[in-house]
Order: C-alpha cells, then structure tokens, then sequence
C-alpha cells in the first residue's frame, strides 16, 4: 500500500477548510441577493468548474439576459407609446433625471447653507450692534429633495411597521395558545384584513386631526397618518403568521412545559417564541411587504410627504420631464421594497434555523 505523503494531507485539509467557508459564506450570500458569488469562489477553488459555470450562469447570466432583453424592449418599444405627456421615456432619459434629481439636491444644499450663512452673519451683526433682540434662528422651510421624501417614506414605513408588530404578534400569540381568544379575534381579521388603506386613510386623517390639533409634539399630523395607516393594513400577515407558528408548536414541548410547571412568561420566552419564530419572521416579510405598498398608496392620496406625494406632484406638474421622473419613482419603490425584505430576511436569518428564502 502507497502512503499519503504529508503534504498532499496538507493541500486536502487547506481545500476542505476552503469549501467549509464558502458553504458557510453561502447563507449570507443568500440573505444579501448574492447566491451567484458562491459558484464563482467554487470554481476559484478548483471544484469541477464546468459544473459551476453553469450554475453562474443559471444564478447570473440568466437574470442578466432577462434585464436587457427587457431594458432592448423598453427603449425599442417605449417612443412608439404617446400619452398626454408625450412618448414614454426610454432607459436613457430616465437615467438622465436620475441626476437631474440628483443636481437637485445638491442645489438644495447649497441654498440651504447659503440661508444658514446669511441667517448666522444677520445675527452676528445684531449681536456686535447690541440688539439682540433682532437675533432670529429660523429653519429653513425649502422644498424637500427627492432623497428627502425617500428618507420620509422609509421613516414612516419603519415606524407603522413596528407599531403593527407590536400589536400583531402579542395578539397572535395569545391567539395561537388560547382557542377562546382564537375564536374572539378571528372574526375581525377576517372583517378588517380585506379593507383597503383607501378606506382606512379618512378615518384615520379626521381620528388624527381631532385628537392631534397642533403639529408642536414630536410627530407632524401627516407623518402619524400614513404611519397609523401602515399599521391598520400591515398588522394582520404578522397576527395571521403568529398564531399559525404558536398554535403548530410540538404536543410533546407543552407537555413538558405542564410537567415542568413553567409560568407564562416562561413558557412564551423559552418555549413558544423559539419554536414560533420562522412563521413569525415569515408574517413580518410579508407585513413589512404590504406596509410599504400602503404607504405610498397613502402618501399619494393624502398628499403627505414622501415618494408617494413625489410621484402625484410630477403627475400634476405634467412637464416633459414629469413621467420619466415617475418611473424613477417607480424603480426606487421597487428596490427600496427589495431591500426591505432583504433586511428582514437577514434578521430572520440571524434568529432562527429557517433556510426559506
């Protein structure tokens, strides 16, 4: 029998080690959108390459062909389309008010600092004078830019999301343990789950306005109505996924819980929660999802700040400009929507062993 020289043992453990952190570095890839990065350092690594190539071309080359054979229809199709506003806007033109916007808000800037300094050099003379009663500090009121509305509208999305969480999943677990509550909250989920933001954003706007009559607190009046609005649409998958996940919990881990004695607190935090989480973290994606959806709905209906207010400004402006400028808006909401649930799927991720993507 041949012995194994050392250091061929050497080379097989330095791969293995190799391929143990690529697998490893394969989740995150995943979480991330990058599961085309994994073959690639597998090939880099000397396993069987043309295997890999294919599955770089099935993960890679194939959403890549997809974009452009859409991006070669939408610029061979879009000048045959006319609407009131003129021809629909090819890839280029669009891209063109990506930094125009962006020109915009650095010009926003600029005027923004440039009253700030006229405002500091105002007060520095009042103050050498001796009026100092003549010293203003103002906030500058300008026009908010178009990353400002995208900051607004992620803002107010965070916010109704953490609020639906907070009522969704301690409602969704008492619905998942007791049949009684079960039996109490059913009825108005499946009354108030179907209704429209549309229908939800009067109410809300006449509840927030007689209750909120000053924007002096430390939320504007629009701000807690697309907020609110989120919340009473985006609630009920998390409520939904959370009572599911806490009622399929094993027969034999609540058994042992009565054997044991644990209290309630014991038995949600060491129990239910753990066992719970995939289906919980699934409601809240899909939360997050529709809250997104519905902010924008409200933000255009309403007129409140953010990308939805943005894309009824340009539609109302109706320049030349106007629906390259929507589209725009189109593919920001798309992307920031990714995100979002890249973020959420990230935390899922970190929590619980679940591998659904």
């Amino acid at each position: 029998m041949t012995a194994i020289e050392p250091t061929t043992l050497d080379a097989e453990a330095r791969r293995a080690h190799r391929f143990a952190l690529i697998n490893k570095a394969d989740t995150w890839f995943g979480v991330l959108g990058l599961s085309w990065v994994t073959p690639i350092l597998k090939a880099a690594a000397g396993d069987n390459p043309r295997a890999q190539v294919r599955e770089i071309w099935r993960l890679l080359g194939v959403p890549l062909l997809a974009i452009a054979v859409f991006v070669s229809m939408w610029a061979t199709l879009a000048p045959t389309v006319q609407t009131s506003l003129g021809a629909v806007p090819g890839p280029m033109q669009v891209w063109e008010q990506v930094g125009e916007l962006r020109q915009d808000a650095i010009r926003a800037a600029e005027r923004e600092a440039a009253f700030y300094e006229r405002q500091d050099a105002r007060n520095a003379e009042a103050i050498a004078n001796g009026d100092t009663d003549a010293v203003r500090n103002r906030i500058y009121t300008g026009k908010p830019t178009y990353y400002d509305q995208i900051w607004t509208s992620i803002k107010t999305v965070f916010f109704g999301f953490m609020i639906a969480s907070i009522v969704a999943i301690p409602l969704g677990i008492a619905a998942g343990l007791s049949v009684t509550a079960n039996a109490a909250l059913n009825p108005l989920i499946q009354i108030f789950k179907p209704v429209s933001p549309l229908a939800w954003l009067p109410i809300v706007t006449m509840i927030v306005s007689a209750v909120y009559t000053t924007n002096d607190g430390w939320f504007e009046k629009s701000f807690l109505v697309s907020a609110i609005t989120v919340t009473l649409c985006s609630l009920w998958p998390t409520l939904i996924n959370t009572a599911l996940g806490v009622s399929s919990i094993d027969k034999d881990l609540v058994s042992v819980s009565r054997v044991l004695k644990m209290n309630t607190y014991t038995k949600i935090t060491k129990l239910v929660l753990p066992s719970a989480l995939p289906l919980i973290f699934t409601g809240l994606r899909l939360s997050l999802g529709v809250g997104w959806m519905v902010l924008i709905a409200a933000e255009m209906l309403a007129q409140n700040p953010g990308l939805g207010k943005f894309v009824w400004d340009e539609f109302q402006n109706g320049s030349s400009q106007s629906l390259a400028r929507i589209m725009v808006a189109v593919f920001t909401i798309g992307i920031i929507g990714f995100l979002l649930d890249r973020v959420m799927y990230a935390l899922q991720s970190m929590f619980t062993f679940s591998n659904n993507r």
